[in-house]
């Protein structure tokens, strides 16, 4: 029997990678630095959003901030956001994309008529909770930060090496629960270390506000980054 191998996978990810590109030259025209924020479902990413960016965006004062929510379905977190007035677009994978388990660089490239890029200094994508596909496809960001929490285990790094490689940033989140859960911090930072070395991370309580303090100023100083090195 003939057989042939199709590279679908391969061909996917290079599809992906040219539109990327077209999203990249897009944000670089309107001179706004792009964020891709990744986690596993209830790491806390919106909560932590909603810290950061306060009323009015107030938290990051100075930096124009607009926010790109990733969902299968609803507007649960994306309605959460809107109430702090900055601007939100809901991108749902499971409206025409046959329910995604991730963003991809074309689902965004369809959001972006939605977006004024010409009003922001800085765009935070909220992808869809997942440790495994979002490492794969890059969507024309500038940085890409990871959430992990501590009720997720200590072995994460070691599981999904991918996703804790793939990233600038790496946030520990949910500190406030650590009595409760069975988590060795310094185990977990040994695994990271392991899989990606020297790579940045903050330790945080969403909920509390510890160390919220350290993520907003990494988040504020990436615009300048990025013009710096255009």
């Amino acid at each position: 029997m003939h057989r042939t191998r199709v590279r679908v996978v391969e061909d996917a990810l290079d599809a992906n990678s040219t539109i990327a590109r077209a999203n990249r030259e897009e944000f670089d025209r309107a001179g706004v630095a792009v964020v891709n924020v990744m986690s596993a479902p209830g790491a806390g990413k919106t909560t932590l959003l909603e810290r950061v960016l306060g009323r009015g965006g107030e938290g990051l004062p100075g930096v124009r901030t607009g926010v790109l929510e990733g969902d299968v379905q609803g507007s649960l977190d994306a309605d959460r956001l809107a109430h702090l007035h900055v601007p939100v677009v809901q991108l749902n994978t499971g409206n025409g994309f046959g329910g995604e388990c991730h963003l991809d660089a074309n689902m965004v490239r369809s959001a972006l008529p939605a977006l004024a890029l010409d009003e922001l200094d800085l765009l935070i994508v909220e992808n869809v909770g997942n440790l495994v596909c979002p490492a794969e496809f890059r969507i024309g960001e500038d940085a890409r930060i990871m959430i992990s929490s501590v009720a997720e285990g200590d072995d994460k790094p070691l599981k999904y090496p991918l996703m804790f490689r793939a990233c600038e940033l790496v946030v520990l989140n949910k500190l406030d629960l650590l009595e409760h859960v069975d988590f060795d911090v310094d185990r977990f930072l040994g695994h990271l270390e392991a899989v990606h070395p020297g790579v940045e991370h903050l330790l945080v309580s969403a909920r509390t506000g510890e160390g919220v303090e350290e993520v907003r100023e990494w988040l504020a100083a990436l615009p300048p980054r990025v013009r710096a090195a255009a």
